[in-house]
């Protein structure tokens, strides 16, 4: 238990009596009796009667407060000097003494008066008034200081009594308001720190890191600035040691008082109790940062586990989405080369699970206290570490077993494709002589010999070494391939009967008729894949000499190839074109575009700013290179960037991912509508100065067999090319994944046609007065019988209007509807071109529809005014009708809502 904390407050301090201490009417000299009972003085002062009895109290009772309780206990020696005063003086003390001395009396030393008369009045007075004084102990009269020396040493005595007592008042106050302030300083410390000690042992840990991090901080600066208070208490208190102690320091042979001696003690005591308080303290600290310590190390670990735990979760999440297994040897090695990079990528996250594990692991060595929490997190670490690491070999296992299957089946087919080729290219002519027959033979038999390199084993067996992968596309594959290599080996056989016959016997030659130049194939090693071309090699030809073949005795060998072509026809229906071909294609004819709109820009545009070339530019085409041209640089800019060439690319080992590319561009290949509306200007523009000697120059040095009208085609040409390349993709791609996108994607670039198309129409409407663009958005465009039936008109011409129907073009929008009437002109030859003579318009908020007219599932009515108005329209086909209708009801609904 803290000394210091039960200590009693003191009533009174010198700092609060310090002016009535300054008075020096009551002194503590610190002088002692032969027995040890302290001294208190009452020096002359010649106000005594006149200090208020409050004063006189409290110095009185401070006085007796300093002593130890040992000394005090023993009882008081008072001296009352009042050598100089009056018996009535004398009286006044010994009457205020003896009412309000608050500590035990031993004895009572009166230095009389020492004039005459005033002696002679004491010594009767005492005598009269002794018992008034109620005095319990002797009061003692002395008629000199020599005479109090017999009582007490006159070491004990201050110099005013005789003595040799060193002793200064000032310094005597000084010393006592330091001794009290240094006891309340360390009372003070004290319960400062056990109050922080209380406030520690109550403080929660927190659950995050910062917050740990602040607590830790704020508790540490706190410590350091008691710890910083602690140091200034111990200093305080050695220097007011050094200074209670020197006079012993600066002369040897001086003595220090019991007093001070006590002064001494008290302070060594309260220096004592400091350090216990100290020791105490930094103990209970020592705990408290340890464990504010581990706390921070437990909210980084278990913040450190919960991003290590997610980029785990992620990466086993990444590998269970490798399930695919590959359907070609291409496409397995870019899984594996996937499955490396998701390994290679895979290895920061590990090591950082393991080394948070290895972690977690040193604090519980530690003597963590949140052991039964670390424990279990750095188990979960280590098993999803294994996990990941034991799927990851199990992936290579499956993809590596996946890999050789498909190698095999890979060289089965090309066996298969090679076989094939080389029985579609044994030439007729050659095989009708014994020798030709041999030699045909010779050739099967080495071909033969390679089959047990590259066919597979048979499919029991097959089955069983690859029986953890065959998914059902795998084995349909796979029997696809066996069936394929049986036909072959079949076919091999047939021929090498057919082949053997005629090497056996002699026949007359048949006079052979060559086929075409451009179809007959060129002899290939087995290991070559069959060119393009063998389809149209010999079918029809051989087909067409049937006859003659089996005029001349022949008839075996025809027969042979009609049999074998079957065959070979059936086996080459199997290459048709892949998602793979067509992205070839796709990427192949995007570079080449790219390539001629360059030589477009370079070779044509950019002469026409060519000073050396300035003067062969007609004057009709000078200025006009806008018009001409349109915004074909923004066109070449966007595919020249390579960023759609690249997407395409990108899109080799994924197929699937083609659509995307054409939706995430569906904004950027809007850029061809313009180009479009400005062809007929171009054109137009071409026709008046195309046969210049500035465009054939140009075309001359460009060596192009194509004149530049040819070459401005082309982006039209491509903005219709990649819907015909989606529907192909899609037709490969039926039922599979992606196929969603694909949809989406042929939409789009339909719809960009639409648009492209619309808007060339658009432009062409001529005599409407308002701002086409303002009209909103263009929905629909196209052509149509309209009547008339107008209400307030003539019966006559009601008649006339109902039953004379008018071609009419309109052009839907989201505000009007347009009717014009369309003329085509024939301009210097050339093709005819459209425009639209507007002649009537509806505002869209003010008509209605009917859809079905009686009699013509064809027509339907819009009705303008309240039926004022009616137009029956009429169109080419029912599904046109409902497309329209559709329409209107999408743009009349839309107006509702926007009402409402």
């Amino acid at each position: 238990t803290d000394e210091i904390m039960q200590q009693e407050i003191r009533p009174l301090v010198a700092v609060d009596i310090i002016e009535q201490l300054h008075r020096q009417f009551a002194i503590l000299s610190g002088g002692r009796g032969k027995d040890g009972a302290p001294i208190i003085t009452f020096p002359e002062f010649a106000g005594f009667s006149d200090i208020p009895d409050e004063d006189f109290l409290n110095v009185v009772t401070y006085l007796t407060s300093i002593p130890s309780l040992e000394a005090a206990s023993i009882g008081f020696i008072i001296i009352i000097d009042r050598r100089r005063d009056k018996w009535s003086t004398v009286k006044a003390s010994l009457t205020r003494i003896a009412g309000a001395f608050p500590g035990n009396l031993q004895l009572v030393f009166v230095l009389r008066p020492s004039r005459f008369i005033q002696r002679t009045i004491a010594d009767i007075g005492i005598k009269l008034y002794r018992d008034d004084f109620k005095m319990k102990v002797p009061i003692i009269m002395l008629n000199s200081v020599s005479d109090l020396h017999g009582y007490i040493d006159k070491s004990q005595l201050t110099r005013e009594l005789g003595g040799t007592l060193e002793y200064g008042h000032s310094q005597w106050i000084h010393h006592r308001t330091a001794i009290e302030n240094f006891a309340m300083t360390v009372k003070t410390t004290a319960q400062m720190l056990q109050t922080f000690g209380t406030d520690l042992a109550e403080t929660e840990l927190p659950n995050d890191v910062q917050c740990t991090e602040e607590l830790l901080s704020a508790h540490t600066d706190h410590h350091s600035k008691l710890k910083d208070e602690l140091k200034l208490a111990v200093k305080q208190g050695a220097t007011l040691l050094t200074c209670i102690r020197e006079p012993v320091t600066r002369s040897a042979n001086s003595k220090l008082s019991p007093d001070e001696l006590e002064n001494v003690a008290t302070v060594e005591r309260l220096l004592a109790q400091l350090d216990e308080t100290e020791k105490a303290f930094d103990q209970f600290w020592t705990k408290h940062h340890l464990k504010l310590e581990q706390c921070l190390q437990l909210r980084h670990f278990e913040h450190d586990f919960r991003e290590v735990k997610l980029a785990l979760d992620n990466l086993m999440e990444a590998q269970a989405g490798f399930a695919d297994i590959g359907d070609s040897v291409t496409r397995v090695e870019h899984l594996l080369r996937e499955q490396k990079q998701l390994e290679e990528k895979g290895q920061e996250p590990l090591e950082k699970a393991q080394s948070l594990a290895l972690h977690g692991e040193q604090l519980i060595q530690n003597n963590h206290y949140a052991v039964d929490s670390i424990r279990p997190k750095c188990v979960e670490l280590r098993r999803i570490c294994d996990d990941f690491t034991n799927e990851t070999k199990k992936k290579y296992d499956i993809l590596g077993k996946s890999l050789e299957l498909h190698k095999q089946l890979d060289k089965a087919s090309q066996w298969c494709e090679a076989g094939i080729y080389l029985l579609a290219s044994q030439a007729v002519d050659k095989c009708q002589s014994q020798e030709g027959a041999e030699t045909a033979l010779v050739e099967i038999e080495k071909f033969l010999v390679t089959a047990k390199e590259h066919q597979l084993s048979n499919p029991k067996e097959f089955y069983n070494q690859f029986d953890m992968i065959l998914t059902p596309e795998i084995k349909a594959n796979a029997q696809r391939i066996l069936q394929k290599l049986e036909d072959v080996q079949e076919m091999f056989d047939k021929r090498q009967v057919s082949l053997k016959k005629l090497a056996a016997k002699q026949t007359r030659p048949v006079q052979p008729v060559a086929p075409h130049p451009e179809s007959s194939p060129k002899r290939a090693s087995p290991k070559i894949t069959r060119p393009a071309g063998v389809e149209n090699t010999s079918y029809h030809y051989y087909v067409r000499r049937r006859g003659l073949a089996a005029q001349n005795g022949n008839r075996a060998l025809v027969q042979l190839r009609l049999a074998d072509w079957g065959t070979i026809k059936s086996l080459a229906n199997c290459c048709a074109k892949s998602p793979s071909h067509i992205i070839n294609e796709l990427i192949e004819t995007e570079r080449v575009y790219v390539e001629e709109l360059q030589s477009i820009i370079e070779g044509y545009a950019s002469e026409m700013d060519n000073p050396s070339l300035v003067h062969l530019i007609p004057s009709a085409l000078q200025n006009k290179k806008e018009i001409l041209f349109g915004n074909l640089p923004e066109i070449y800019e966007f595919h020249n960037r390579q960023i759609f060439l690249k997407e395409i690319e990108n899109c080799i080992e994924n197929p699937e991912l083609l659509a995307r590319c054409f939706l995430k561009r569906k904004e950027d290949l809007q850029i061809y509508e313009k180009y479009c509306q400005n062809k007929p200007r171009s054109e137009a523009l071409w026709r008046q100065c195309g046969d210049s000697i500035f465009f054939q120059e140009c075309q001359r040095k460009l060596d192009h067999k194509l004149s530049l009208d040819a070459y401005l085609l082309k982006p039209v040409q491509r903005i219709t090319k990649y819907q015909l390349l989606l529907k192909e993709m899609l037709k490969c791609s039926k039922n599979s994944e992606g196929t969603a996108e694909l949809e989406e994607a042929l939409a789009t670039m339909l719809d960009i046609i639409k648009s492209v198309n619309d808007s060339m129409h658009q432009i062409a409407i001529t005599g409407y007065e308002g701002d086409v663009s303002e009209l909103g958005k263009l929905l629909m465009q196209g052509s149509f019988n309209v009547w008339t039936d107008h209400k307030k008109g003539h019966n006559k011409v009601k008649d006339l209007a109902r039953f004379k129907p008018m071609q009419r073009h309109l052009f839907l929008y989201t505000k009007i509807l347009l009717f014009c009437k369309k003329r085509e002109e024939n301009t210097d030859g050339h093709e005819k071109t459209a425009s639209y003579s507007f002649k009537n318009s509806l505002k869209m908020s003010t008509v209605g529809i009917t859809e079905n007219v009686k009699g013509d599932n064809k027509k339907f009515e819009i009705w303008y005014n309240g039926r004022e108005e009616v137009y029956i329209i009429q169109a080419s086909s029912v599904e046109l009708k409902n497309t329209w209708i559709s329409e209107i009801r999408k743009v009349l609904t839309g107006q509702l809502e926007a009402c409402r």
